[in-house]
C-alpha cells in the first residue's frame, strides 16, 4: 500500500488526491487481477498506479473553468489601458523626433523606422560612417532624454 500511495503522491501532489487514488486504484485492482496474467506483481501494480494517476490528472485537465466575467471585463480595461499608455508614448516620441536637430532626425529615422545600415544612410546623406554612428548615438541619447523628461511632466 505504501509503494501505491508514494506512487499516486508523486503525480498528484495532494495527500488527501493521493489517499482518494489508492483506494480507488485497489478497486481497480480486484477486477483487474482477474482479468490479467501477472509476472511481476511489484512492477505491474506501480504501472497500475501511474497509469491511474495520469489518467486522474488528464480528466482534471478536461474539466470546464468557470470564468468570472468581471475579471474578464477588468482584462479589457487593463489591454486598452496598455493600448493608451502606448499611444500616450508614441505621441512623446513624435514629439521628441520633433526636438532632435535636422541630422539627428534624419539618421534615426532612417535607421530605425526605414531599417537601413550604417552603410546605406551614408550612401543616402553622403556624410561618413563615423559621423552616421556619431549622429545615431547622440540622437538616441537626446530622445532618451527628452522622453524622460516628458514623463515626469
Amino acid at each position: 500500500m505504501e509503494l501505491v500511495y508514494g506512487v499516486c503522491l508523486k503525480y498528484l501532489k495532494e495527500p488527501e488526491d493521493a489517499k482518494d487514488a489508492v483506494i480507488n486504484i485497489y478497486e481497480e485492482l480486484i477486477i483487474k487481477v482477474k482479468k490479467h496474467e501477472i509476472d511481476n506483481f511489484k512492477g505491474w501494480l506501480y504501472q497500475l498506479a501511474k497509469n491511474h494517476c495520469l489518467m486522474k490528472l488528464r480528466s482534471q485537465k478536461r474539466q470546464p473553468v468557470n470564468v468570472d466575467i468581471s475579471v474578464v471585463q477588468l482584462a479589457e480595461n487593463v489591454h486598452l489601458n496598455g493600448e493608451l499608455e502606448k499611444e500616450e508614448n508614441f505621441k512623446q516620441l513624435q514629439y521628441c523626433l520633433g526636438q532632435l536637430g535636422q541630422e539627428q532626425k534624419q539618421i534615426v529615422e532612417l535607421f530605425y523606422l526605414k531599417e537601413k545600415c550604417y552603410k546605406e544612410i551614408a550612401t543616402l546623406t553622403g556624410l561618413e560612417i563615423n559621423n552616421v554612428k556619431s549622429y545615431l548615438q547622440n540622437g538616441r541619447r537626446n530622445l532618451k532624454i527628452c522622453m524622460e523628461k516628458k514623463q515626469q511632466n
